[in-house]
């Protein structure tokens, strides 16, 4: 029997132990898609406990602690860091399988050097113990020990950067920490917030919206701004894919109509999001950024805590609409002027795996190594076998060697060890290749390769 989580934790094989050992587990991290803070970067955030650190903001375990029918106000409401923390203690001894178990114990050892086991029993230890190693671990701190070379947070089209701007003029911290272009607010043109956003927009862009041609030199402008401070990478939530052919003249009467309150039909909000989009990816590649298109999620599922706790608190699922057809519409739109830019595909519903491996083949292009990326195992596909599927089915119907691979698409600085966790699925699952002979025993090869995926092979692509 082996111990919990030793040194070859995952690694089922000498193979998969010697790739991770000599050729993964020093490699840098490039992290280009994550929710960290700008701010609490660039002021080197300190944390008044364990409990802010580790679960403010993290839905992934108030969504445990909820189903172990924990009242919120243990989660995120009123009660002390030590009680919540001590809540939290109760769950973890019941989350068998669970990915959350791994993380839990990988950030305590790799953070704070605690290898005991959190549960109510240690739980009072632990917490102090973590406090007062924080005395030290500030936001800046994490990221450094983490080996963490580049960073993209998210940001709004709105945003003027100015976190962005101070951080590059900082030479005391020498990750290279750049913005990443969010415009779903500018897209979601259903929603009762698009009106009031489209005016901000404007002022942002110094620009006054009445139309189409209005709002897409709007976004121009800010793409141009954020290109100037840096970025190279855009990321969209395409919870539903939705592209419908339109014109010029008939997205601007949609327009109109939306910024005078009048109510869309759902071909117009087709109509006006395929637009945008397309108008969006040629700047894109105007400028050789690099498009993301997260798809799938189900989001802001209960009415009742949506209004009690806003977005983003643990009430999304996996989306299960059919999109194959309207993706492929929309990155063909875009291939046919040659002005499709480089793009990361992601699913929710893993289900969709093998869509997206096979649709991101039909836009490959000469010159570009690995153009069109099958984006790693999202969301709640963020764990082991949720891993392993997604580098099954690119494995098998594209090149596992040219992925781009992991991200950590987190707002905790402790996240960090999900790379590791992704390492050492990936060693073991090309150790195993080779050491049931359906791979040569290379191992000099397959180590680089290794490399190339956790971290070189992101560098090159989104490198203008």
């Amino acid at each position: 029997m082996k111990n919990f989580m030793d040194k070859d934790f995952v690694l089922k094989n000498q193979t998969a132990q010697t790739l991770f050992d000599n050729y993964a587990k020093d490699m840098p991290i490039f992290d280009f898609h994550c929710h960290l803070s700008i701010e609490e970067i660039y002021n080197d955030k300190k944390f008044s406990s364990i409990t802010e650190c580790w679960l403010g903001g993290d839905h992934y375990k108030w969504r445990l602690m909820r189903e172990m029918g924990i009242d919120e106000s243990y989660i995120t409401g009123d009660k002390s860091d030590f009680e919540k923390f001590m809540k939290y203690a109760e769950v973890m001894p019941y989350a068998i399988g669970n990915p959350i178990f791994h993380w839990t114990h990988m950030e305590l050892r790799r953070y704070f050097g605690i290898n005991d086991i959190l549960s109510p029993k240690t739980a009072e230890d632990i917490f102090n113990k973590c406090n007062e190693k924080l005395g030290t671990l500030t936001a800046r701190k994490l990221i450094s020990m983490s080996n963490v070379k580049k960073l993209f947070t998210t940001d709004d089209p709105i945003d003027d950067l100015h976190f962005h701007k101070l951080l590059k003029e900082d030479s005391s911290f020498d990750v290279e920490v750049a913005p990443a272009f969010r415009p779903d607010k500018a897209i979601n043109i259903e929603l009762p917030t698009y009106v009031p956003y489209i005016a901000k927009l404007a002022d942002a862009a110094d620009v006054r919206i009445d139309g189409i041609d209005s709002l897409c030199e709007a976004l121009t402008k800010r793409i141009e701004y954020f290109d100037s401070v840096g970025c190279v990478c855009s990321d969209h939530a395409l919870d539903v894919v939705m592209f419908m052919p339109a014109d010029r003249e008939q997205v601007d009467k949609i327009v109109k109509k939306a910024l005078n309150g009048d109510d869309l039909t759902p071909a117009e909000i087709e109509q006006y999001k395929g637009y945008v989009l397309v108008h969006l990816g040629k700047q894109y590649a105007r400028l050789h950024w690099v498009q993301q298109y997260h798809i799938g999620a189900l989001r802001n599922n209960s009415r009742r805590y949506m209004s009690l706790l806003g977005p983003d608190t643990g009430y999304d699922a996996i989306e299960d609409q059919t999109f194959a057809k309207k993706l492929s519409m929309l990155l063909d739109t875009l291939d046919s002027t040659d002005e499709l830019p480089k793009t990361i595909l992601y699913c929710l519903n893993p289900r969709d795996n093998e869509v997206l491996a096979t649709i991101m083949n039909c836009f490959q292009q000469g010159g570009i190594v690995g153009k069109m990326q099958f984006g790693s195992a999202w969301w709640f596909n963020d764990q082991k076998d949720g891993m392993e599927r997604q580098l099954t089915a690119l494995s098998q119907l594209g090149l596992l060697s040219k992925f781009v691979g992991m991200l950590t698409d987190s707002r905790s600085f402790l996240s960090y060890t999900r790379h590791e966790y992704f390492r050492r699925i990936l060693c073991n699952m090309l150790g195993t290749l080779i050491e049931e002979g359906e791979y040569p025993n290379d191992v000099e090869f397959v180590g680089q390769v290794v490399k190339d995926i956790c971290y070189n092979n992101a560098v090159k692509y989104f490198t203008k």
